[in-house]
């Protein structure tokens, strides 16, 4: 037992004492006073009065066991509370300890904040310096000269950029280098896709010569064929007609010539008779001579006939080619004059929304790269319609 406990006695357990006392071990001794004051004397059990004093002993027992555990528990009770009050003591000392030193970091939070948010808006508009290679590789020469315009005015800042300023200054000078390439690239193809078109257009406007050409051509040489082959014709029959009528006159004559050796007697009757036939004959040869030259003419004037119509196909087959190259080149004229129009359209309305920025509190610069920005696909959930 200790001093402190020494002098203590189950009488005079207390609130002030009890910290001595409820303690590891700290019991044993008020059960050893206990065992001193009922230990001492073996009461006679075979008398009452024995039995009472052990009854007796008993409840001393009890009643210094009561003393002993109920300012126990009443300081375990006490101390149960502790906890809560220790607790809310530490919550509020660590609220006021927290808000002074967030009170007296302050100033240097608020400037790391801005210096952050500073950080952050500069890395934003730095990046907006870089554009995607793809978009570049694939637009076309007046989006590239749009772009080139709206990169050679940006400003670079030094004094706010800070350490940003050659990062930036290298991706501005980057990006308008890949611009203008893209550019020397992109108008040398466009004037390769319009030869190619033009090209293409010669040579089927050739083609289509070429096949009219040829269609008059076997036109020509089928209708003389056929006049040739119709004077030819009419030539063989008149050849024949007039070799029959020969053939006849022939015929008469040696039929003539044996009556007037079978038969003197008629010669002069004969003689009329072979002058008659062969006045028939001339008229026939004539007639013959006749039908041979009329048909020499119609060969002659279906042959010019035929050149006549080779030349009108000829001229309507050029006629044509010329209505095709005037519609070609108003087609050409049309097209060129689309691409002027949605040109112009573009940049109204490119100029309209750059104004429509500039009325908002942008400046020039920063409106132009917004529009340019916004028609190149770059902002998320933004278009421009045309």
């Amino acid at each position: 037992m200790s001093a402190n406990q020494q002098v203590i006695t189950i009488d005079h357990i207390s609130d002030e004492n009890a910290p001595a006392i409820y303690v590891q071990n700290g019991l044993k001794p008020f059960i050893q006073m206990i065992k001193d004051e009922v230990c001492g004397e073996v009461p006679d059990l075979s008398s009452r009065k024995g039995r009472e004093r052990i009854a007796s002993l008993a409840a001393t027992v009890s009643k210094r066991k009561v003393a002993v555990e109920k300012p126990g528990r009443e300081y375990l009770r006490s101390i149960k509370e502790l906890p809560k009050v220790i607790e809310a003591e530490l919550r509020e000392f660590v609220r006021e300890a927290d808000a002074l030193r967030d009170e007296i970091r302050k100033p240097l939070t608020d400037w790391e904040e801005a210096e952050a948010a500073k950080k952050r808006e500069i890395e934003a508009w730095v990046g907006e310096l870089r554009l995607d290679p793809q978009i570049i590789s694939t637009a076309d020469s007046e989006y590239l000269k749009i772009s080139i315009g709206a990169f050679e005015g940006i400003v670079i800042d030094g004094e706010w950029l800070g350490e940003y300023e050659a990062e930036a200054l290298r991706l501005k000078a980057d990006t308008l280098e890949a611009l203008r390439a893209a550019l020397v690239k992109r108008e040398q193809y466009e004037a390769e896709q319009a030869e190619l078109v033009r090209l293409r257009a010669e040579a089927e406007a050739q083609a289509q010569r070429d096949r009219d050409a040829e269609i008059a051509r076997v036109a020509a040489e089928q209708a003389q064929r056929q006049a040739e082959e119709r004077a030819k014709a009419e030539r063989d029959a008149a050849a024949r007609r007039e070799q029959e009528l020969l053939d006849q006159a022939a015929a008469a004559q040696r039929a003539t010539e044996q009556a007037a050796r079978d038969a003197e007697a008629a010669a002069e009757r004969q003689r009329l008779q072979l002058q008659l036939q062969a006045e028939q004959a001339r008229t026939a040869a004539a007639q013959a001579e006749a039908s041979r030259v009329a048909a020499e003419q119609r060969a002659e004037q279906e042959r010019l006939t035929s050149i006549r119509r080779q030349e009108e196909a000829v001229e309507r087959a050029r006629l044509d080619e010329v209505a095709r190259a005037n519609a070609a080149a108003d087609e050409i004229l049309r097209q060129q004059q689309a691409r002027e129009a949605d040109k112009a359209h573009k940049g109204a309305i490119y100029k309209a929304a750059k104004e429509a920025f500039i009325q908002h509190g942008m400046t020039e610069e920063c409106a132009r790269l917004a529009v340019k920005l916004v028609a190149s696909g770059l902002i998320p959930s933004m278009s421009i319609q045309y």
